[in-house]
């Protein structure tokens, strides 16, 4: 466990959800789930606020009121009634599962020395996969901010994002499905209502 992400690991048997959590009480809950037998990751960033006479520095969590679990398709009860716990986000009546490449993905940005930053959610531009360094075979969505060239990688389920600096010498065009399409900066968003998350300077 570290400042940037509280995790516990198990047996990677179970898949992965997300679990919907009272605001500002994540790290708590992760905490009642953990004591409860279950793997969770609760991924964090450092945000500063400044006042007039001081500056403090809170790790708070990537994804706001979400917390996620691994184990909790079989066990749902235990999470429930968890006290903060409001719902696990669902699929109809069935669980919704996070894949294991978005949270190892997210998982390997958090635990690097990076900053995180909130970002605005992307699913649709040009896809780059990461051919160096300790993001070697991440793929995200390639951005620009400030003359500075940013890894948008995204959880689908949740239409949250978040985005890594990056050198632009260490991606190249990522294929899938026989497609590659160009993210420009500055592209309008898919939905100015969905929420995310992003990593810079």
């Amino acid at each position: 466990m570290t400042l940037r992400s509280m995790e516990t690991r198990q047996e990677k048997g179970d898949p992965w959800c997300a679990v919907y959590t009272r605001h500002q009480h994540e790290k708590s809950i992760s905490e009642m789930l953990e004591a409860k037998g279950f793997e969770v990751f609760l991924p964090l960033y450092e945000s500063t606020r400044r006042w007039k006479d001081r500056r403090m520095v809170l790790s708070l969590p990537l994804f706001p009121c979400y917390v996620f679990v691994r184990g909790a398709h079989e066990r749902r009860l235990p999470v429930l009634t968890t006290p903060g716990v409001h719902m696990i986000i669902s699929r109809g009546e069935r669980v919704a599962t996070v894949p294991e490449e978005e949270i190892e993905a997210i998982r390997r940005t958090v635990e690097g020395p990076f900053s995180v930053e909130p970002h605005p959610f992307l699913r649709c531009g040009e896809r780059v996969r990461v051919i160096r360094g300790s993001l070697e075979g991440v793929e995200g969505i390639l951005t620009r901010k400030k003359n500075l060239y940013r890894l948008v990688l995204s959880v689908d389920m949740l239409a949250q994002s978040v985005s890594v600096e990056v050198d632009a010498l260490d991606v190249e065009p990522a294929v899938q499905r026989n497609v590659v399409a160009v993210h420009p900066a500055g592209q309008p968003q898919s939905d100015s209502a969905q929420r995310s998350l992003a990593v810079g300077d």
